[in-house]
């Protein structure tokens, strides 16, 4: 599709209405299963976007320490904030 979101919340956004259309049970079992479909590349895409969002945070962290290595992300690191 030439109208899919680029931007992380848009993917997101349309991930949610994919979700919902599929929880409504209204749609046929090949409108499902096309929703579904486009659900899990939207999954992909999504997943993607915050892996690039991931090694951009890593590197800006080594730019900043002035390390030439990169420190991993760590999703747990807030989890005490």
């Amino acid at each position: 599709m030439s109208n899919e979101p680029t931007h992380f919340e848009d993917i997101l956004k349309s991930l949610e209405n994919e979700v919902e259309r599929l929880e409504s049970g209204d749609l046929s079992l090949e409108e499902a299963l096309a929703a579904f479909e486009h659900g899990m590349n939207l999954l992909k895409q999504g997943s993607d976007a915050l892996q690039k969002a991931e090694m951009k945070v890593e590197k800006l962290i080594a730019i900043h320490d002035g390390a030439a290595d990169t420190e991993p992300f760590s999703s747990d690191s807030n989890s005490d904030a």
